[in-house]
């Protein structure tokens, strides 16, 4: 499996990549520019990610914003439904408006931090990942 890792926050960064090291390859992004970077990069190179864990609160570009890019641009591919990158947003923010927003934009899974593994692998398993 390729894992995209879209956090701002270190200690988030290393939890998640020690975490997900063993399910697959990771790769990092810091902020939601260079995660659409990214993302792009792979569909040209035709190395998709299977997954992406994307962090809501980042600086330029937050995982909303991403979230969308990523099915619009997956759109204009005309990847749809199945064939789509999962998307886990993986965030400090529990509110109902964010995560309404989350799955209006198409994620797969929502995830509150602190990341706790079992649940974040359970998730991964219920999206026929692993």
């Amino acid at each position: 499996m390729k894992i995209l890792i879209v956090e701002d926050d270190f200690a988030s960064r290393k939890i998640l990549q020690s975490l997900l090291t063993p399910y697959g390859s990771c790769d990092i992004a810091i902020d939601g520019e260079e995660a659409m970077y990214a993302f792009t990069l792979a569909h040209k190179e035709n190395t998709l990610y299977d997954l992406v864990c994307l962090d809501i609160m980042m600086p330029k570009m937050d995982g909303h914003q991403v979230l969308k890019e990523i099915r619009k641009f997956e759109a204009q591919k005309e990847i749809g439904g199945s064939d789509g990158v999962k998307v886990i947003m993986v965030t400090a923010l529990n509110d109902p408006k964010n995560i309404m927003d989350a799955f209006k934009s198409q994620c797969e899974g929502y995830i509150t931090k602190p990341i706790e593994k079992d649940e974040l692998i359970t998730k991964i398993k219920s999206l026929g990942l692993i």
